[in-house]
């Protein structure tokens, strides 16, 4: 299979090419801070920012969404959101 943009460096803003199933943790940090999320089932994220020195909640995710947020963290405690993908 050929890819056009095979040359062409990554970025942030460009899309993702591999997507890893996210395990809430609240010791354990992501193996990868992904571009994205892919949120499959709706709810609440409690995430701590790639740059971050604290958690953040972002409530009323909706099922579906691309969250664009590059978190270090996904924290079991207080995560009612499912099926969440890694953009990376």
């Amino acid at each position: 299979m050929t890819d056009s943009f095979s040359t062409r460096a990554d970025s942030v803003s460009a899309p993702a090419t591999r997507a890893r199933p996210v395990v809430p943790s609240d010791t354990v940090a992501l193996p990868e801070i992904p571009k994205a999320l892919y949120v499959g089932a709706g709810g609440t994220i409690t995430m701590r920012g790639a740059l971050d020195s604290a958690d953040s909640v972002w409530a009323g995710v909706p099922s579906g969404s691309v969250v664009p947020f590059r978190p270090s963290h996904v924290r079991a405690t207080g995560t009612t959101a499912s099926g969440i993908l890694a953009l990376l």
